[in-house]
């Protein structure tokens, strides 16, 4: 079975390899509009199709996700040169973005109306470049000795577990089932908590309890709290209800609903 290390890596180098793609049309694309390439590049551009504006946000939303989980001390560095600054004035050289360039926002004129204030082609072509350099990275910290790779592991294990509770749930056993989920979700929780270095005082935390000191340091919005809730009450549900049994739908609800936040919520 392909672990998770063994997929990250192969979505990674996908992710750099479709961005390098998008990297030779830019450029010769750009050239071609600064009348810099010869008849032979042009031909060879004829056959490079415009893939840059109608894939990059799809591409954007997959680098994230990676940057997110791997390296996320650079999070904030790649998605600022994608969107701009909510504060944002004027349009000018410096806080000029990608997104900026997929909506069609152009460079304004001199006051001559001649010539562009600034090059807003190039600027959203080295942007971009300064992207996938993030994303190669991210993959040199997959050869380094220095990486650590304890989170990853994790994240099979817990796929493991899941699969455990899911077997459980197939042979009848609700109650069981509910409480392998309940406990990966428990791990879980404690460990988006140490990523975010958000101080745990309880020696034994409960899910509740984790889940409340993500909401009260902004690691999660309030549907995701409450979607959290949720799974910590089908949780007690299996665990010390004993006024009835827990339903299939309900197992089913809970293993599928801490499988989504084990792969969402970093």
């Amino acid at each position: 079975m392909q672990t998770n290390l063994e997929r990250y890596k192969k979505d990674l180098s996908k992710l750099i390899e479709l961005g390098q793609n998008f990297q030779v049309g830019i450029l010769r694309k750009y050239f071609k509009e600064q009348g810099k390439l010869d008849k032979t590049e042009e031909e060879e551009q004829k056959k490079v199709p415009v893939v840059f504006e109608t894939h990059y946000q799809r591409w954007y939303t997959e680098a994230c996700t990676v940057i997110r989980q791997l390296l996320p001390q650079r999070l904030n560095e790649f998605e600022a040169l994608y969107a701009p600054d909510p504060r944002r004035k004027t349009l000018d050289s410096i806080n000029y973005t990608i997104q900026d360039w997929l909506v069609g926002e152009r460079s304004p004129f001199n006051e001559l109306g001649i010539k562009k204030a600034f090059d807003d082609f190039g600027i959203t072509g080295m942007k971009f470049t300064q992207q996938i350099e993030i994303l190669r990275s991210v993959e040199v910290r997959f050869e380094s000795s220095l990486f650590d790779i304890r989170q990853l592991v994790q994240a099979d294990l817990f796929d493991s577990e899941l699969d455990a509770a899911r077997a459980l749930l197939k042979k009848g056993f609700l109650r069981a089932a509910g409480i392998v989920a309940g406990v990966v979700l428990e791990k879980h929780l404690a460990q988006v908590c140490d990523n975010h270095s958000v101080p745990v005082r309880k020696q034994h935390p409960t899910i509740n309890g984790l889940n409340e000191l993500l909401k009260n340091n902004n690691i999660i919005d309030t549907p995701n709290w409450r979607f959290l809730q949720r799974l910590d009450d089908l949780r007690n549900m299996c665990g010390h209800n004993k006024q009835r049994e827990p339903d299939k739908e309900e197992v089913t609800e809970l293993i599928g609903g801490v499988d989504k936040v084990t792969k969402t919520l970093f």
